[in-house]
C-alpha cells in the first residue's frame, strides 16, 4: 500500500514539474527553467513528505493527543501544537485543506509519534484509530447512573443520553414497545471512543440486550411462560435489585413466578427502593403505602417496567427459574436470605431474623459510644 501511495505520489510530481516546466519555458530563458524547476520539485517533495513506515514508526516516542468530537483543524492544531507535535501550523492548515485529510480526522483520543512533518503528520491522523476504553456497567444500575458512568469514563452528554432513553418514539424505532428504555441498557464491559455518539451508544447497548432473546430456545421460553420482553426484563430487574448472592436469583425468581401464579402481590422491597430514589434504606409502613403501580405492596403482578438494568444472569433466572414451592424470603442480614413454603414459616424466621439484626444495631451503638 506504502509503495502504491509513494509511485502515485512520484507520478503527481513529475507532472507537476513538467507542467510547471512548460509554463515557464514561456516566460523564462533556459537557463532560469531548470534550476528553477527543480527548486519548486524539491520544495514539492518537502512539503508532501510521506508517512514512514509502519516498522520506522515503531521507533517514535509517542504522546496522548485528545481530539473532541466536532473539533475544527484549526483547534486539532493548536492542541497538537500544545503537546509538541507540531511546529508549523500555518503549513499543517493549509495542506489539511488542500488535501481534504481534515476531513477523514476522526475525534477521540489518539497515540501521535513524535516528530513527523506536517504532511506525514495529516497521513497519520486520517488513518488512525482512536483508542478505545474499557467502560464496565455493574449490574443492576439505574439509566441515570449509566449514564454517569458514561460521562466521567469517556466523556458522554449525560443529559443527551437520558433524552435519548426517555425518549418514546426512539424506543419505538429501536423496537422496543415500551415508553423509555430503562432495563434495555444492558450492564457489561464496553470498549469505547471518547465522546461515542450517544445515540449510536445507545442503540448498541439496547441492540445486546434484545440479541439475548433472539435465539428460538428463548422464543420458546417466553411462549411457554406467556411473558413479554419487557415483562421478563422487569422481573429480572427486580431480581437484581433483591439479590447479592448468585445461587439466590433463580430460588428469588421462583417465589415471584409462584406468586404471580397466584395473582398475589410480590412485595418486593426493590420496587419501592425504586419510588424513594436516592441510596437505598431501611423501609418504613409509610413507604410501603405510596399510590404508585410500581408499589408491589400494594398491586400485584408486575409493575409497569423494570425498575434497573439488569445483567444476564438474572435474566437468565427470571426466564428459568428453580423448580420451587417457595413463596416468601427473608433476609438473613448477611446478604443471603431464608426461603419458606408457609405464611407460618417465614414469620418464625422474620422474627429471628429481625431479632438478630436489632442485636447488632445494639453493638454497634456501644462500640460507637466508646469512641
Amino acid at each position: 500500500m506504502l509503495q502504491i501511495q509513494l509511485a502515485r505520489m512520484a507520478q503527481i510530481l513529475f507532472l507537476s514539474y513538467q507542467l510547471l516546466k512548460h509554463f515557464l519555458k514561456q516566460l523564462l530563458s533556459a537557463r532560469v527553467v531548470v534550476p528553477l524547476g527543480a527548486a519548486l520539485f524539491l520544495l514539492l517533495v518537502w512539503l508532501f513528505q510521506p508517512l514512514p513506515p509502519a516498522y520506522q514508526l515503531a521507533g517514535y516516542a509517542y504522546r496522548t493527543v485528545l481530539i473532541p468530537r466536532g473539533a475544527s483543524l484549526q483547534a486539532i492544531a493548536d492542541s497538537l501544537a500544545t503537546h509538541g507535535l507540531l511546529k508549523q501550523t500555518n503549513l499543517f492548515l493549509f495542506l489539511g485543506k488542500l488535501t481534504g485529510k481534515d476531513r477523514r480526522i476522526k475525534s477521540g483520543l489518539v497515540e501521535v509519534p513524535v516528530g513527523l512533518p506536517p504532511y506525514a503528520l495529516l497521513n497519520y491522523l486520517a488513518r488512525a484509530r482512536p483508542h478505545l476504553i474499557k467502560v464496565t456497567i455493574p449490574e443492576g444500575v439505574r439509566s441515570e447512573q449509566v449514564a454517569a458512568i458514561l460521562a466521567r469514563k469517556v466523556g458522554v452528554d449525560s443529559a443527551r443520553f437520558m433524552q435519548l432513553v426517555r425518549d418514546s418514539l426512539f424506543a419505538r424505532a429501536l423496537g422496543v414497545q415500551a415508553d423509555n428504555l430503562e432495563g434495555y441498557l444492558l450492564p457489561e464491559t464496553y470498549l469505547l471512543p471518547w465522546q461515542p455518539d450517544e445515540r449510536e451508544l445507545v442503540r448498541m447497548m439496547v441492540r445486546n440486550t434484545l440479541r439475548l432473546f433472539e435465539p428460538d430456545s428463548i422464543q420458546q421460553r417466553l411462549h411457554q411462560l406467556n411473558m413479554s420482553i419487557h415483562q421478563v426484563l422487569t422481573l429480572a430487574s427486580i431480581i437484581e435489585g433483591e439479590v447479592m448472592v448468585d445461587s439466590e436469583r433463580v430460588l428469588v425468581s421462583s417465589v415471584y413466578h409462584n406468586r404471580l401464579r397466584r395473582g398475589w402481590r410480590l412485595q418486593a422491597d426493590p420496587t419501592i427502593q425504586f419510588l424513594l430514589k436516592g441510596k437505598p434504606r431501611r423501609l418504613t409502613y409509610r413507604d410501603l403505602e405510596i399510590d404508585s403501580p410500581y408499589n408491589t405492596y400494594r398491586y400485584s403482578g408486575l409493575p409497569p417496567g423494570p425498575i434497573n438494568n439488569p445483567g444476564r444472569r438474572s435474566i437468565l433466572a427470571a426466564l428459568y427459574p428453580a423448580p420451587t414451592d417457595y413463596l416468601y424470603f427473608v433476609a438473613t442480614g448477611d446478604g443471603g436470605h431464608h426461603f419458606s413454603r408457609t405464611q407460618r414459616e417465614h414469620l418464625i424466621w422474620k422474627r429471628k431474623f429481625d431479632r438478630i439484626r436489632r442485636q447488632v444495631a445494639r453493638s454497634r451503638r456501644k462500640a460507637a459510644s466508646r469512641r
